[in-house]
């Protein structure tokens, strides 16, 4: 009995330690700096950044389970072929939801959301995570990785869209007063904002580690 307990608690870690990795230790914009495309382009605004991410959340876990069903019976050699396939069936899906129920929306994202199709991020995890562990894991860890692609580009669309239009959500959160920032709401607004974040970051990890020191 003590045997299995000490095993659900193990398994369980596992799984909390997959999930919470994507969030910070190895979040796909702000470590492994994956799928820059939609994270520049997309993020004029925080619910265009939570649409994007829903869309790569919905695609990920959802590919990342196939994957990790036929990985024992899909021959080496078209593995890849599969994976695109696969991921390119979820990324229809979102596409035409988008389309049928959310079009404002579909037009402001663009080509991106077909796109998601060669996102590194979700070929990558395909092939680096749920191509070699379980069904389980491999949800844990698509979960982990997307919502912190999520987190991440809702965090970076809405410092753009305060800054750039006074809002957050469309409602208005700064005073007339306040100039909006038209430079946010262009490309090099992305790569300001997202340089920010990146050294904001760093420096917290920096912290951290000093901290562990002492």
């Amino acid at each position: 009995m003590a045997d299995t307990k000490s095993g659900d608690i193990n398994t369980g870690n596992k799984s909390f330690s997959e999930f919470i990795k994507g969030f910070w230790k190895e979040n796909p914009v702000l470590v492994m700096l994956l799928g820059m495309c939609p994270t520049l382009a997309v993020t004029t605004s925080a619910i265009n950044g939570l649409t994007m991410g829903l869309a790569v959340v919905f695609v990920m876990t959802g590919s990342s389970v196939i994957v990790s069903l036929v990985r024992n019976i899909v021959p080496k050699q078209v593995r890849i072929a599969t994976f695109v396939v696969i991921i390119a069936t979820f990324v229809t899906m979102v596409d035409l939801f988008l389309k049928a129920f959310l079009l404002d929306l579909s037009k402001a994202l663009g080509p991106f959301i077909p796109l998601i199709v060669v996102n590194c991020i979700i070929l990558g995890r395909a092939e680096a995570f749920a191509s070699r562990n379980s069904v389980w894991l491999s949800l844990v860890d698509a979960l982990g990785v997307s919502f912190g692609f999520t987190v991440t580009l809702v965090f970076l669309g809405g410092i753009r869209e305060i800054l750039g239009m006074r809002t957050f959500f469309g409602m208005s959160v700064l005073g007339e007063g306040f100039e909006p920032w038209v430079i946010m709401l262009l490309p090099p607004g992305a790569f300001i904002t997202l340089g920010f974040m990146l050294g904001a970051k760093n420096l917290i990890d920096r912290k951290m580690k000093e901290r562990k020191k002492y």
